[in-house]
């Protein structure tokens, strides 16, 4: 059975989660993606999770580069990037995230590559855009610096904790699904006009972008919201929307009106309170009353009379339980250094044409020959190797 995207071609630069994850989705996909690193590997091999390795690699670069190619070599030699550029006129798409300018002076920017591919779809991936004020101070661009810089720590936690950012990393998964996004409207552009084109996202946009419900309401409302101190789930809503204590653990819930839920948990005397205003007194009395019950028995009352909830699970619990379930999103592959691996599967399900766990994820320039090998002769390599420009 084809992949949606066999016979494109992604001559892929990124390194981390924005381009990696992205790539990854369209490599799934049937894409053949090319995944060109330094000698030594990309930054995120070493990537500690939890202070440890898989094998020597990042848990972090497993979950995001199944399904591609590995070249390792020197991008400021010479003669890797005439083969870059050779391989370039052989792509669909090549996708960086570098710090803007830098594949320029290497000889492999846009136009570059658009005068060896001239319908070349080029997309960038950044922190703060390719010419804004951040981006000209070379401020670095990473997730946590991004929800700190555009509001979103901020609206994170109770009034009186610190800003609290999201337990993973949201910003950098989001811009890497609008990079994918982009590429694949890119590629529809092409086929049905003949245009290549530049694409670029960055996390900051995407930052300012996940809150335009609440910018919606701060700016057309003219109103700013402050945090909850009794820990309303977002800042923005009225009660009883939250997690809220249990006996034996915590459960949430989400957009209910408050009457209702009182009603349902037997809290009197809220009538006279309103939603917004008074939404930590509400939140206090409701909690009162929860702490005292167990989740599993306030998740039966509650989804009983119609109302939205759920108990807070762990990671692990949600993992486990889709394992027993059978469920597609848990994958195994065989991994050349790691042996089995377990890896979150693609989240896009097609009927026709679905996605193929086809490899593992690459170990560094594991594929430099095969692919070095579709553009350039074996003595060619041979010379690249023996000048210490290519793995």
């Amino acid at each position: 059975m084809p992949g949606a995207l066999e016979g494109i071609r992604i001559l892929d630069f990124t390194q981390m989660m924005l381009g990696p994850y992205g790539t990854q989705l369209l490599a799934d996909l049937g894409a053949d993606v090319i995944k060109v690193e330094r000698l030594d590997g990309e930054w995120e091999r070493g990537l500690e999770m939890m202070g440890d390795l898989v094998a020597g690699e990042s848990a972090a670069f497993l979950a995001m580069n199944r399904n591609k190619r590995s070249v390792a070599v020197d991008l400021k030699a010479p003669a890797v990037r005439d083969a870059l550029l050779k391989l370039a006129a052989t792509c669909d798409v090549v996708v960086e995230n570098f710090r803007p300018g830098i594949l320029d002076k290497l000889g492999l920017g846009y136009d570059d590559l658009k005068a060896v591919k001239p319908d070349i779809i080029y997309c960038s991936g950044s922190g703060w855009g390719q010419d804004t004020v951040f981006a000209k101070e070379k401020r670095p661009g990473q997730d946590l610096l991004i929800q700190a810089m555009s509001g979103l720590a901020a609206a994170g936690g109770r009034a009186d904790d610190p800003p609290t950012p999201a337990g993973t990393s949201i910003v950098d998964a989001s811009t890497a699904l609008c990079l994918a996004n982009g590429i694949l409207a890119a590629l529809l552009a092409k086929a049905r006009h003949g245009l290549g084109q530049r694409v670029e996202v960055d996390l900051y946009s995407t930052a300012i972008a996940l809150q335009c419900q609440e910018i919606s309401a701060m700016v057309n409302q003219g109103q700013n919201w402050e945090r909850s101190r009794a820990g309303i789930g977002q800042a923005w809503l009225s009660a009883p929307f939250g997690v809220y204590r249990a006996a034996d653990g915590w459960i949430a819930i989400a957009m209910a009106p408050v009457a209702e839920v009182a009603g349902t948990l037997g809290v009197s005397a809220l009538d006279e309170l309103d939603a917004w205003a008074d939404r930590d007194e509400i939140k206090d009395r409701l909690e009162a009353v929860t702490a005292g019950r167990t989740a599993g028995e306030l998740v039966e009352t509650l989804l009983g009379a119609g109302l939205w909830c759920a108990r807070v699970r762990s990671t692990r619990e949600a993992v486990d339980e889709l394992r027993e379930q059978g469920h597609d999103l848990i994958v195994e592959v065989e991994h050349p250094r790691a042996g089995k691996l377990e890896l979150i599967g693609c989240p896009i399900r097609l009927s026709e044409t679905p996605w193929q766990l086809r490899q593992a994820p690459p170990l560094v320039g594991e594929h430099t020959d095969e692919v070095l090998g579709e553009v350039l002769s074996a003595a060619e390599i041979a010379a690249l190797r023996e000048a210490a420009a290519a793995r």
